[in-house]
């Protein structure tokens, strides 16, 4: 699939309030700083299109872009470490659960990793009660041009089989790099046949 228009529809907090659910969605979620708004960026090949930032916890809203006319490319606020407030973060939290569990055209919840580390508890608890809540979901393990690729293979190895540990059989599992553009294709071929 070739991403050939891609632009910023709306920001909010409330469900409710989001576009119509006509159109196929695909919403992007990890813990905070794992890397989602470069991901989206190099996924529709536009640098600023979602903000990205060092600083843990930016993407504090749902963020709803329009790929093509045809499908939502969603931003996420990231789960776990933010600098922000501990009622902000509560508020954000349940939203994102609200989002998550009522959104009917939500085709697949894309649960972003860093590849540079083993399985955090948080992403494990979220990943356990996603399959619980039966929300379609698939990995993408971030930054994988920090790593070497022995380092890589025996990282992400290591995290299928603490998995597997949990779950019968793994959801799709893709590597990205939003640096040199790894996984691009596989991820919006996925999209494409998933919607």
């Amino acid at each position: 699939m070739e991403i050939k228009n891609a632009r910023f529809l709306m920001s909010n907090s409330d469900v409710q309030k989001c576009p119509e659910p006509t159109k196929p969605e695909f919403a992007f979620i990890g813990r905070s700083n794992v890397g989602k708004s470069s991901l989206i960026n190099m996924l529709t090949g536009q640098k600023k299109l979602a903000k990205t930032s060092s600083r843990p916890g930016k993407t504090q809203l749902i963020n709803h872009f329009l790929i093509n006319e045809a499908w939502y490319l969603v931003d996420l606020p990231g789960y776990g470490y933010a600098k922000v407030s501990k009622k902000s973060k509560e508020k954000f939290q349940a939203y994102i659960v609200d989002y998550v569990l009522k959104r009917e055209n939500l085709y697949c919840l894309f649960v972003l990793v860093d590849s540079r580390l083993e399985l955090q508890k948080i992403d494990l608890e979220f990943i356990n009660w996603l399959g619980e809540k039966e929300v379609p979901f698939a990995l993408i393990f971030t930054k994988a041009d920090k790593l070497g690729a022995n380092k890589l293979g025996k990282n992400i190895s290591d995290y299928k089989d603490q998995l597997l540990e949990y779950w019968a059989e793994l959801p799709p599992i893709f590597v990205s790099s939003a640096e040199d553009g790894t996984g691009k294709e596989d991820i919006l071929e996925f999209i494409e046949t998933s919607s």
